[in-house]
């Protein structure tokens, strides 16, 4: 992937490179907005998009790939299988009929959207499309300590990724520092910024520490969660902020600072509990 623009890369366990930072879409509908979203993330050099099928758009961000003039191996391309086809029992048919809405003949990274019942075959059915090399890479989303222990003993096949909330207001980090210590598993963070309605980009103290480096909150926010060591999916549909989101590279937060963003953390989730949810 050397053809990638120069931001950081993180090698997943199964050996293949995968950008720290990408854009996400969850929320953004099918059509222009999503089309203009990855394209012009594209062209202010993410490699990295995440999508999933519950989002309904993954044609928009097929087309948005190929309006950005670049080719597809150049785009890190993450895709997830939702629910319902868990339940169904209905992995193989979902993953090809998002591969056939987002345009291409092959997947980087499919997770596991949520541990409902059935997650278990799923994880089955996704080993083969591993095996046989239709994804790069597998790995789940909002697993929780006990899914990833039961996932460890009946597969021999690592997740390379836990994908699950975290931000400055739930940090999440002992089931981080358990997936990055004993498994060797990455995670990423959706809700990076801390979701909708939080109002933690208006947060005094992340505008102070912004002043110092002369970066927005929400730049300083990215920034702590590359330093975690995650890998972040901001989502925006606006070409500046997408813009912005993305010139983080150029500035390292202190100890001191990040220390203090970790103290914000609150404990309370925004999203969903993965041990309580009804969808």
């Amino acid at each position: 992937m050397s053809e990638n623009s120069e931001q950081p890369m993180t090698t997943l366990n199964n050996g293949v490179p995968i950008p720290q930072l990408g854009l996400g879409v969850f929320q953004t509908p099918e059509g222009e907005q999503t089309v203009n979203a990855v394209r012009w993330a594209l062209q202010a050099g993410y490699r990295h998009i995440d999508t999933a099928r519950i989002y309904g758009n993954e044609e928009s961000v097929g087309q948005g790939m190929r309006e950005s003039g670049l080719k597809r191996r150049q785009i890190f391309l993450t895709t997830k299988l939702w629910n319902d086809d868990i339940r169904a029992g209905r992995t193989r048919q979902a993953f090809e009929e998002s591969m056939d809405r987002l345009g291409t003949d092959y997947i980087d990274l499919y997770l596991i959207h949520w541990p409902v019942e059935g997650w278990q075959k799923a994880w089955e059915a996704m080993e083969e499309l591993y095996t046989q090399r239709r994804v790069r890479a597998i790995g789940v989303c909002n697993f929780q300590r006990h899914h990833l222990e039961e996932l460890h003993s009946i597969s021999s096949l690592k997740p390379v990724v836990d994908q699950v909330e975290s931000s400055p207001i739930f940090t999440n980090q002992p089931l981080i520092d358990y997936a990055h210590g004993e498994l060797r598993v990455d995670v990423e963070a959706w809700s990076p910024l801390g979701g909708t309605g939080t109002h933690l980009l208006s947060d005094p103290k992340l505008a102070e520490i912004g002043a110092r480096y002369g970066k927005s909150a929400a730049q300083v926010v990215i920034r702590w969660h590359l330093q975690r060591g995650m890998i972040v999916i901001p989502k925006s549909v606006h070409k500046e902020r997408i813009e912005q989101n993305f010139d983080v590279f150029d500035f390292q937060l202190s100890q001191e600072d990040m220390a203090a963003i970790s103290a914000m953390d609150t404990g309370r989730r925004v999203g969903a509990d993965p041990d309580d949810f009804d969808f």
